[in-house]
């Protein structure tokens, strides 16, 4: 039987939460420790853990089929690999700082700067998308120092909370790219192989689906239905159901999370009472 093969980071926060959304997806990892392979016991599913920056070559080489990766990684190193789904999770962007003093606002002020970055694809990208030209310094590790020791005018780094760039005096001044973990797939990957990334793929999107919304259980008057239905549709139309108290129904719906506060708020204005919220597992569509 056909075994998918699909890498995730060696170590980090990246690969934590890689194995949460197969474990969420049903997919269980015999992980033994400072293993570099482990087989799934339940799916057709083997996980390489691997460096983060040599994942998109083995993707293109068909070492692997698919991986889960920063889609900041693949900007980098990766542009002609497919991203098949986009996961939700490692939010992070690809910026530009500068010391706090420096009078740089924008990527424009960049002439005849000198950046440090791991990320020299993606800046060069941006630079001559303005038709700016900066001399670019590559570095592995600890950007953010390269300006407090001459080396740099400011740096292009993936910036989180923005804690570390403040800890060391700089201010951001423009966002390249927005990231998040994504699943990506080999140009090599067999026919039998695709077929498990589409299994793989439909149950990531029901519980991506399940993360995005609520369920909500709520107690209503009769005489007041039509507004709260008219508030909350849910995803056809909500369920409600009679309450053994004469004159009231229970009505069952989703709220998209986003949205959850404002329609619970108009939901109370409008006489819903008992309102009750779930948990998403997963949402099939």
């Amino acid at each position: 039987m056909s075994r998918l093969k699909i890498a995730v980071q060696k170590s980090g926060r990246l690969n934590e939460d890689s194995l949460k959304i197969l474990k969420a997806i049903g997919i269980s990892i015999d992980n033994g420790k400072d293993q570099l392979k482990a087989a799934s016991s339940n799916f057709p599913l083997e996980v390489f853990y691997l460096r983060n920056g040599d994942i998109p070559q083995y993707l293109r080489d068909g070492v692997v089929d698919a991986a889960i990766i920063g889609e900041n990684v693949l900007f980098e190193k990766g542009k002609d690999l497919k991203i098949v789904e986009r996961l939700g999770f490692s939010k992070c962007r690809v910026s530009i700082a500068v010391p706090k003093s420096s009078a740089a606002k924008s990527l424009k002020d960049l002439e005849g700067l000198r950046i440090a970055t791991s990320y020299p694809n993606t800046v060069n990208h941006f630079l001559n998308e303005q038709g700016i030209t900066a001399n670019l310094h590559i570095i592995n590790g600890s950007v953010e120092i390269a300006p407090n020791i001459g080396l740099a005018d400011g740096i292009c780094d993936i910036v989180s909370s923005g804690s570390t760039l403040f800890k060391n005096g700089l201010k951001e001044i423009e966002v390249l790219l927005k990231s998040q973990a994504v699943l990506a797939t080999s140009p090599k990957i067999s026919k039998q192989n695709q077929e498990i990334i589409d299994k793989i793929q439909f149950r990531l999107q029901s519980v991506l689906k399940g993360r995005e919304n609520k369920y909500v259980l709520l107690n209503v008057p009769n005489d007041k239905l039509d507004n709260i239905v008219s508030i909350l549709p849910g995803m056809n139309s909500p369920t409600i159901l009679p309450l053994a108290k004469e004159g009231w129904s229970s009505l069952h719906s989703v709220i998209n999370k986003n949205d959850f506060w404002n329609v619970i708020d108009e939901l109370k204005a409008n006489g819903a009472e008992g309102i009750l919220v779930c948990p998403i597992e997963n949402m099939v569509l």
